[in-house]
């Protein structure tokens, strides 16, 4: 699957989402090593706390399923029906990609139209993680 396949296939989880409160709906395509995609939406929760990201969702449904080698994850997100140009996501989601992934782990963040390539080490430099525990 290349970039733009998974950028669309993080459209596609978008519209799943569960977003009545906020009204911003994320979407994320995560491709696993042996070519495999597992997508996942927001899903909100009237005490906000509950809440769980797209992100996360798509790496929970993975790891569930027994996968551990991750190449990319494509997000999109934005205000209604509107995408937005940069959906980063949020500490917490970087915190759970460095868990299961490399330094070189890439984030697609954009529009289908418009999207750029980022390394987990660009967006969470100086993290903690497993290494930091030996």
């Amino acid at each position: 699957m290349n970039d733009l396949e998974l950028m669309q296939a993080a459209v596609e989880a978008r519209k799943m989402a569960y977003a009545p409160y906020s009204g911003f709906f994320v979407g994320a395509a995560l491709l696993t090593k042996g070519g495999k995609v597992y997508m996942g939406c927001n899903i909100e929760n009237a005490s906000y706390t509950p809440t769980n990201c797209a992100e996360r969702t798509a790496f929970f449904k993975a790891v569930s399923e027994g996968e551990r080698d991750f190449t990319a994850i494509a997000i999109v997100g934005g205000k209604g029906d509107e995408l937005s140009a940069l959906c980063a996501p949020c500490g917490v989601c970087r915190q759970v990609m460095t868990e299961f992934c490399g330094k070189d782990f890439r984030v697609l963040l954009g529009t289908p139209e418009s999207f750029k390539a980022y390394s987990l080490e660009e967006l969470f430099p100086l993290s903690f993680g497993k290494d930091d525990l030996k």
